[in-house]
C-alpha cells in the first residue's frame, strides 16, 4: 500500500541519498520528511503545547511545579501523544495495508509497502527526540538512559535498510499500555492517588501490557527469529544476486535486542503488580491517618517513554516502582 502522506520533496531526497546509501538505508530518502516531521510533532508538543495547555487545564498543579516536575509533566504529555498516534497508525497498517497481509516469509524480512514505512518514519522521528531529549537532560536522566535512546534509534533504523518492515506496527503496538501508564501519573500529580478511577486505570494497565506485550510480544517474537533464522539460513535466489542477504551481524544484533526488551517485559509486569499493590496499600494506609498527606512526592525520576509507579514518599513505605523502555 503507497504512503498516504505526500512524497518527500525532491530536493531533500536528492540531498539525503547520498547518506543513506552509504549507511544502506536504502528507503529512508523516501521517508526523511516524516521522521523529521514526527520528530518536530513531539518537540513542538514538549516546548509549546504543553506547557501552553496544561496550566489552562490544570492551573493549580501545574503553576505548583517546581523546573524539574514541569519538565517530567511536560515529557508524560509527548509520551501520551506518542503513544496514542503511533497505536492508531500501527493499528491502520495492519488493517488496510493488504499487501502486507499477504506477505510470505521472504517478504516479511525483505518485504516493503509505503505505509509500512510510514509507520517507520514515524517510530524513528519520536526515537530521534528521545536521544535528544536524554541528550539535553543527560544531568537528569543519566547516561543510562541516553544509551538506551542511541540503541533504540540505530535498532529501529534498520528497518529503513528494509529489514523486517512487516513487524514495525506489530512490535509499536507495544505502545498501548502507554496511555494507561501516563494517565496513573497525571493522577498522583492531581491529588487521585488511590482513586477508583485510578484503580480502574491500573487494571486495565496489567490487562493491556500483559495482552500486548506478554501474550502477543511473545508470539510475535518467536515469529520474527523464525523468519530472521529462515532467511539467514536459507537466502532466495534473488535476494542473494541483489546482495541483500541477512549478515550474521544483523540477525544476531537484532534477535538479541528484541529478547532482552522482551524478557523485560516480563521483570517489568511483576514490578507494576508489585508497585500498584503497594500504592493502594499505602493510600488505605493515608486515608486512616490524618497526619498524612495523600500527594505524591514533588521530585520525581524523570521518565520518557513510561511512567514511574512509585509510591509517594509521604506514605513512608518502600517505593516500589517501575520505568517502561521498549
Amino acid at each position: 500500500m503507497k504512503d498516504p502522506f505526500p512524497p518527500c520533496p525532491e530536493a531533500i531526497v536528492r540531498a539525503v541519498t547520498p547518506i543513506c546509501d552509504a549507511l544502506g538505508f536504502e528507503t529512508l530518502p523516501n521517508h526523511f520528511h516524516e521522521v523529521i516531521g514526527a520528530f518536530l510533532l513531539y518537540h513542538f508538543t514538549n516546548v509549546y503545547l504543553s506547557p501552553l495547555i496544561s496550566p489552562l487545564l490544570f492551573p493549580k498543579t501545574y503553576r505548583s511545579f517546581n523546573k524539574r516536575n514541569r519538565i517530567n509533566w511536560d515529557i508524560h504529555v509527548v509520551s501520551l501523544v506518542q503513544s496514542t498516534l503511533i497505536c492508531i497508525i500501527s493499528l491502520y497498517a495492519m488493517a488496510v495495508d493488504q499487501e502486507r497481509s499477504e506477505m510470505d516469509v521472504k517478504q516479511r524480512v525483505w518485504g516493503y509497502t509505503g505505509l509500512l514505512g510510514m509507520t517507520q518514519a514515524f517510530g524513528a522521528g519520536y526515537f530521534l527526540w528521545d536521544l535528544m531529549v536524554s541528550t539535553q537532560y543527560l544531568g537528569i536522566f543519566g547516561p543510562g538512559l541516553l544509551a538506551h535512546a542511541i540503541c533504540a534509534l540505530c535498532v529501529f533504523s534498520l528497518g529503513f535498510r528494509p529489514f523486517v518492515n512487516y513487524y514495525a506496527p506489530t512490535f509499536l503496538l507495544y505502545e498501548l499500555s502507554s496511555p494507561f501508564l501516563n494517565f496513573h501519573w497525571f493522577m498522583d500529580k492531581l491529588e487521585m492517588t488511590g482513586s477508583t478511577l485510578q484503580l480502574v486505570n491500573g487494571i486495565c494497565l496489567l490487562l493491556v501490557f500483559f495482552s500486548c506485550r506478554l501474550v502477543y510480544g511473545t508470539y510475535s517474537s518467536f515469529r520474527v527469529g523464525s523468519d530472521i533464522y529462515s532467511a539467514w539460513q536459507n537466502p532466495p535466489h534473488d535476494i542473494v544476486e541483489q546482495g541483500r542477504t541477512v549478515p550474521a551481524w544483523l540477525a544476531l544484533s537484532y534477535v538479541t535486542s528484541n529478547l532482552i526488551l522482551h524478557f523485560l517485559n516480563f521483570y517489568w509486569f511483576g514490578k507494576m503488580i508489585d508497585a500498584l499493590r503497594r500504592r493502594f496499600d499505602s493510600a488505605k494506609s493515608t486515608s486512616s491517618s490524618p497526619n498524612k498527606e495523600g500527594s505524591v512526592a514533588g521530585e520525581d525520576e524523570v521518565s520518557i517513554e513510561g511512567t514511574d509507579l512509585k509510591i509517594p514518599a509521604s506514605s513512608q513505605i518502600h517505593q516500589g516502582g517501575v520505568r517502561q523502555r521498549k
